[in-house]
């Protein structure tokens, strides 16, 4: 066993035995943004076997203000997400595996992105992937961590099937769009999301050692800026649910029609697109073609393309954000114009 190690082992709840469970185990960490760079950072620095980062998004200026694992650097080189990740946390610890994954998680390629994981890490910034996640996870008895910050406020809580409540026990319906506050009309500190992230890796530890007993059970809400600490019991969520999920058994979340095509991202004014059958674009090719249209920038990763107000970003499956609207039409419509449908 490495001495980096040696100050978690002589925790006493790790110790050596937990500590050499942890280098048997794989997390699969989904959405690398503010929650995720701190969580995927602790984990790796824990010593587990293999960590899977999936993100659909590449680095923005306005993500270093929170998002730890990237710097300016990797904005120069349009790297994805997952991919700057990936290169920084390899080099914190060589020992072990770190696998990135630029896809947006959706019922198509859930199967395959999730089939190792014994653990689900949520750094999401959406609904629907969330509920798509906990069908996943109920159904495969998978455990899963739940996470999400903005403006000073963080909220976490541990999805154990047969153990806990599901996120369908505490939310029983994706809430309409434009009902909930994101990053882009509420803002957010960085604190929170370091802090909700760190509650998330720790009981990602308790998890993945079998310490069931010191797992917390129920929603954690925590108001930085207020100083406020709130929890809901996991036995007051059991009795106001009758859960069409993990008490119903009905996965609708994992059925390809339900999860929609275009996705409005939070915190930006951004849109998403993708394919109904997947492409494989060839991005040299196709760089050459919008180099006669607007000002562009490629990799072997995406395509960056500024036209006017717009921008759009353009992934080898196909897969496209489309920058300056929140309007669906218009996303579909520059898509169409300069990418094909």
């Amino acid at each position: 066993m490495s001495e980096r190690y040696a100050r978690q082992v002589l925790f006493y709840g790790i110790g050596k035995e937990g500590q050499k469970t942890l280098m048997e185990k794989t997390v699969v960490l989904i959405g690398c943004g503010a929650l995720g760079c701190t969580s995927a950072n602790l984990l790796v620095r824990s010593g587990i076997k293999c960590l899977k980062i999936i993100d659909r998004d590449y680095i923005e200026e306005s993500n270093l203000q929170r998002q730890s694992l990237f710097d300016e650097e990797d904005i120069k080189q349009n790297l994805p997400k997952a991919v700057a990740a990936q290169k920084k946390l390899q080099k914190t610890n060589s020992l072990i595996r770190v696998e990135s994954f630029v896809a947006d998680l959706n019922p198509s390629n859930i199967e395959t992105l999730l089939q190792d994981a014994h653990l689900i890490v949520d750094g999401t910034d959406n609904f629907e992937t969330r509920f798509l996640i906990n069908d996943y996870c109920v159904k495969n008895s998978t455990p899963w961590i739940y996470g999400a910050c903005i403006g000073s406020t963080g909220l976490t809580m541990n999805i154990i099937p047969s153990k806990t409540p599901c996120f369908r026990c505490m939310l029983e319906h994706v809430p309409p769009f434009g009902t909930t506050g994101t990053c882009d009309t509420e803002g957010i500190i960085a604190p929170i999301a370091s802090l909700i992230a760190s509650i998330q890796a720790a009981e990602a530890l308790k998890i993945l050692t079998n310490k069931y007993d010191d797992v917390s059970k129920g929603l954690l809400k925590i108001d930085l800026w207020r100083n406020e600490i709130k929890r809901m019991f996991a036995e007051d969520i059991i009795d106001i649910a009758d859960c069409l999920a993990c008490r119903q058994h009905h996965y609708e979340f994992l059925k390809k029609d339900v999860c929609s095509m275009t996705t409005t991202l939070c915190g930006r004014n951004a849109i998403q697109l993708l394919p109904l059958n997947g492409s494989k674009l060839d991005l040299t090719k196709l760089a050459t073609r919008l180099e006669k249209v607007g000002k562009i920038s490629y990799n072997s990763f995406l395509i960056r393309l500024k036209i006017d107000k717009y921008e759009l970003a353009v992934f080898p499956d196909g897969r496209s954000i489309i920058s300056g609207t929140n309007d669906v039409a218009t996303a579909k419509g520059l898509y169409a114009k300069y990418i094909g449908m």
